[in-house]
């Protein structure tokens, strides 16, 4: 009975896509549909970048076609379903996500598309072209499409680009800007290029302070009169009747800075005078001193966008600003006719000091764990006048068996307390000029942060961290934070007796809870083109280093005890690299892939022989390979004793990773997903008792690898997503089981945002 289901199923498809394929019965009479047009190109001579000159012209044909695919048009199919009575529901859903308007032929008007396309090969040099145009009618497929013929002389090159002369300073400065040009001798006449030309000329005039002037006021001319070929020359000049006060540069007079700006009210307070600036606010909210070294505008100065712009951003990124606003005046009074005079006024808006967040989470695991999670948050801005941000999260996290087996009734409970206080500046022992930073000054942070972990019936970890660096933006997209102190105190606690058995059968994660003390350096290393939405090829990158303990162990003496240890704990030695990298392949308007490879290396050397517990690799999980539970897959081939596993995370110090997924919406704010993940994590050394969790060569017959879909709510870019995924690849299988694809036993994933 399924081998017939499944074959009506396929036949029922192969109808559906053959009326897509068939459309013509739907056409009104006396219309034929618009099938799209081509060009084809003549010349006598060679055509530089012809296929570059072909898209262009290819550019110009309007309207577009209905679109087909593999000679069926189901938007079309779909569109005219729907214009008859009693359309159904399916049609209906279909036709919004995929109908389309039917283009007739009494759409198309080739003669104005000839005259477009020869105005289009005038602009690019190519004078006196020809441009034919042939209809072909389709009469039984009520079909029609059309044939253009270019027919393209030799373009006119250029020979000279020339400045007309005159007195005016101006022309001075537009003569310099003309030495850096790109317009070559030999190039073909454009008319987009002379426009960028003009916009070039104008941004290099702004830099150097012509508040006032615009390209608008450049003119081109060509002369084709001192050849008998077809050459030019090309000259530039200013409009006739340009305005004064757009030809001469101007300066800045004055800087007045409002840090405590409130759109709609009186702006004149008190004024404090402070590095050649002055700065109005009723009472002190923020510290002349720290906001002057994001001011890049000077008195003094000429005018100049750039130092504009990048006073915006700077200010912006100091995180205490929800507005920043520059705007110039000029006081006419004091101006020359060689000279103009500004005044630069900076508003800026502030956010609420002080705001609190909450944020609920659940967590569903086929193994029969679920649980709430809780997060509180608490920020106070500009703390101390200065910029300063404090962040306070607070984490509650509980999580129970919920069905039968041999781990009925246990639980885990995680408690989280973390502290930052950014300083927008940085706080070093030797002054560094900030300007060495051209794009963003560098913030200090430091943190301080408690955590507490009970897993009922085996074991409590309670840790305190703390961390003090650097953060810094090179650019938009390049980001760094450098950590040189990086503190870890970790403290095993109470244990089970089944836990104590665990840690004697298998001493490698046994050394890996005794060290308690950490203490290092960390850089990451961050490339977000991901921030560019609308690109169809989006990138990014993270790179991390930590290397701990090198420092302790040069102080600790080194003494003749083994393990060493410093203010009598024993301390971690290692260095750990890893690098994820995202590409984004953009498709359509809504609808994306998106793929992720991670690599991470851990070396345990010196003092240590495992990583540190919380320094090891984890796979699985909803931001891992999502067929299997947090934490539970490896390493390598590994799969812990009893019906449940052994309720403890399984790590390693090797991670890789790779991860696809394609994204499209359904519905407003709704979309969906399909993806597929693999993974694992794996052991190097000789101290693991872990059968089959050593990495090897045969690792790719060694990795997890599942499959599923999932469903994301995304308002304005806060994601809730769940994920049902299942193996494809189990490798804590027998060699031979594991292809197996294990869709009856799936696992659900509740997260907040993407996994990558």
């Amino acid at each position: 009975m399924k081998i017939y289901l499944k074959y009506i199923m396929l036949a029922c498809l192969v109808l559906v896509l053959f009326q897509a394929c068939n459309v013509k019965k739907f056409v009104p009479e006396g219309k034929m549909l618009y099938t799209g047009a081509t060009i084809s190109i003549k010349s006598d001579t060679t055509i530089k970048k012809r296929s570059q000159l072909k898209t262009e012209l290819e550019s110009v044909l309007s309207p577009e076609p209905n679109s087909s695919f593999l000679g069926m048009q189901p938007g079309l199919y779909f569109h005219y379903k729907v214009q008859r009575e009693k359309p159904g529901f399916i049609n209906k859903f279909l036709n919004k996500k995929i109908g389309e308007e039917p283009v007739y032929a009494s759409d198309v008007d080739p003669v104005r598309t000839e005259d477009l396309l020869k105005n289009r090969l005038q602009n690019r040099g190519f004078f006196y072209s020809n441009v034919i145009s042939t209809v072909n009618r389709k009469e039984e497929m009520k079909k029609m499409s059309v044939a253009y013929s270019v027919d393209v002389p030799t373009p006119y090159l250029l020979e000279k680009y020339k400045l007309d002369s005159d007195s005016l300073q101006i022309y001075k400065e537009i003569s310099k800007s003309i030495e850096n040009s790109p317009l070559e001798e030999g190039m073909r006449f454009d008319l987009s290029t002379m426009k960028l030309e003009r916009e070039r000329i104008d941004r290099d005039l702004k830099a150097k302070g012509y508040y006032n002037f615009n390209s608008g006021f450049l003119i081109f001319e060509a002369d084709t009169n001192q050849y008998a070929q077809k050459k030019f020359d090309l000259f530039l000049r200013l409009k006739k009747d340009v305005p004064t006060p757009s030809i001469i540069p101007y300066k800045i007079k004055s800087v007045n800075v409002y840090p405590n700006y409130e759109v709609g009210t009186d702006s004149s307070t008190a004024k404090t005078r402070y590095a050649e600036k002055n700065f109005f606010q009723k009472e002190l909210f923020f510290k002349p001193k720290h906001l002057d070294p994001y001011l890049l505008i000077e008195e003094g100065q000429f005018y100049d966008p750039e130092t504009s712009r990048n006073t915006a951003r700077r200010l912006g990124n100091i995180g205490a600003y929800k507005f920043v606003n520059i705007n110039y005046q000029e006081i006419d009074s004091l101006s020359t006719d060689s000279l103009g005079v500004l005044e630069t006024n900076i508003y800026l808006s502030p956010l609420k000091k002080r705001s609190l967040r909450a944020e609920v989470r659940a967590v569903t695991k086929s193994n029969g764990f679920t649980g709430p999670s809780l997060a509180l948050g608490y920020t106070n801005r500009n703390l101390f006048k200065g910029g300063e941000i404090l962040n306070i999260t607070g984490d509650f996290g509980y999580e129970f068996q919920v069905g039968g087996g041999t781990q009925a009734g246990l639980n885990s409970i995680q408690l989280g307390l973390e502290g930052d206080l950014i300083f927008p500046r940085m706080l070093f022992p030797i002054d560094i000029n900030e300007n060495w930073f051209s794009y963003s000054i560098p913030k200090t942070k430091a943190s301080l942060g408690f955590d507490y972990l009970s897993r009922s019936q085996l074991f409590s970890l309670g840790s305190v961290s703390a961390k003090f660096g650097y953060i810094w933006n090179a650019n938009r997209y390049v980001t760094h934070e450098f950590n040189p102190v990086s503190v870890n105190y970790v403290n095993l606690g109470q244990t089970s007796k089944e836990f104590d058995d665990i840690l004697i059968a298998n001493p490698f994660l046994q050394n890996s809870f005794n060290q308690e003390f950490i203490s290092g350096l960390t850089y990451s290393f961050t490339y977000n083109g991901l921030i560019d939405e609308n690109k169809t090829h989006q990138f990014f990158l993270n790179s991390t280093l930590d290397v701990a303990g090198n420092l302790v162990d040069a102080i600790s003496g080194h003494s003749e005890e083994d393990p060493q240890t410093f203010l009598g704990l024993r301390y971690a030695q290692y260095a750990k690299a890893d690098v994820d990298f995202r590409y984004h392949l953009k498709i359509g308007k809504d609808s994306k892939i998106a793929s992720r490879l991670f690599a991470g290396y851990g070396l345990p050397y010196g003092n240590s022989d495992v990583l540190p517990f919380t320094k090891q690799y984890f796979a699985g999980g909803p931001y891992s390979v999502r067929a299997f539970n947090i934490r539970s897959l490896g390493p390598g081939t590994y799969e812990p004793e009893g019906e449940d596993g052994a309720f403890f995370d399984q790590a390693g110090n090797i991670r890789l990773e790779a991860n696809l997924e394609y994204r499209f919406p359904l519905f407003p704010y709704l979309y969906g997903a399909v993806f597929a993940d693999a993974g694992n994590v794996w052991y190097t050394g000789e101290n693991s008792t872990l059968d089959g969790g050593e990495f090897s060569k045969d690792f790719m017959n060694e990795l997890g690898i599942g499959t599923g879909f999932g469903l994301r709510v995304d308002i304005q870019s806060f994601v809730i997503r769940v994920d049902l995924a299942a193996p494809l690849h189990d490798p804590a299988l027998d060699e031979g089981e594991r292809w197996e694809f294990d869709y009856a036993n799936p696992v659900l994933n509740f997260a907040i945002g993407y996994p990558f």
